[in-house]
């Protein structure tokens, strides 16, 4: 079943959605973080689920909107999202009575989830990163953004910015991914219970990059050969979900 709700605690309403075989059954929850630009409803999203529910009668998704993706009218700041995160989260031990609790992230999601990770430490019994952003200021400014739009957030203008659909970002949010740049971090401490996929092809975060990321702290990566950032194969991608299905130990 796919079900749409709001979170709504401490003053924010967090448009998510939860796919699961019985509400009644959910006993573990992977809370999924999709990337720049993109929304709850993402392909990612539904095709985990989908390979997740089928061998798992126990086990839930859920996914959100983050702040200002998918009609989310909040300002755009790392805070914001990570506190987003921490409410889905929350939303899902609260819930279903479980610490049962894993994250999967990809992209800016990913970039996401180990900027909160470092700040605030895992809420998470496991994590998995497909494609994380660890270049987040590098891939936004250098591959993302145009010249109209960089010139627009130099002068302190808000620009509108994505692959399809359009993100409104300022100058100040940039600012704040080029001085929260994780790769300056030490995330051995969390290593133990992270996992990063990364596609060879990626065009968006060179593979080095994240592959040097995780060799620096100690974190498993599995390399997923001639994927592209958005791993737009279909059996590429559920080679990617499969390995993070077995990450987390489920059955898959």
């Amino acid at each position: 079943m796919e079900k749409y709700f709001n979170i709504t605690k401490d003053g924010f309403s967090v448009r998510s959605k939860i796919y699961c075989n019985s509400l009644d059954a959910v006993k573990r929850v992977v809370i999924y973080m999709h990337g720049f630009a993109s929304n709850l409803d993402t392909g990612t999203a539904s095709r985990f689920a989908s390979l997740l529910l089928k061998k798992n009668k126990d086990a839930a998704l859920i996914s959100f909107n983050l702040p200002a993706h998918g009609g989310d009218a909040l300002k755009l700041t790392l805070q914001n999202c990570k506190a987003y995160m921490e409410l889905a989260a929350d939303y899902a031990k609260e819930t279903f009575k479980t610490d049962k609790i894993y994250a999967f992230g990809t992209s800016f999601g990913g970039y996401l989830t180990l900027s909160l990770i470092y700040e605030n430490g895992s809420p998470f019994e496991k994590t998995a990163l497909r494609s994380p952003a660890v270049n987040m200021h590098e891939s936004l400014s250098q591959n993302i953004l145009d010249q109209k739009s960089l010139k627009a957030l130099k002068n302190n203008k808000p620009a509108s910015v994505g692959f399809g659909v359009k993100v409104k970002i300022t100058n100040s949010f940039l600012n704040e991914l080029k001085e929260n740049d994780i790769r300056t971090l030490d995330f051995t401490p969390f290593s133990h219970d992270i996992l990063i996929i990364h596609g060879t092809k990626d065009e968006i975060v060179p593979f080095e990059e994240s592959k040097s990321f995780a060799e620096k702290n100690g974190i498993s990566f599995v390399p997923i050969d001639g994927a592209d950032h958005r791993v737009t194969d279909p059996l590429k991608m559920d080679k990617a979900i499969k390995a993070i299905i077995d990450y987390f130990e489920f059955s898959s």
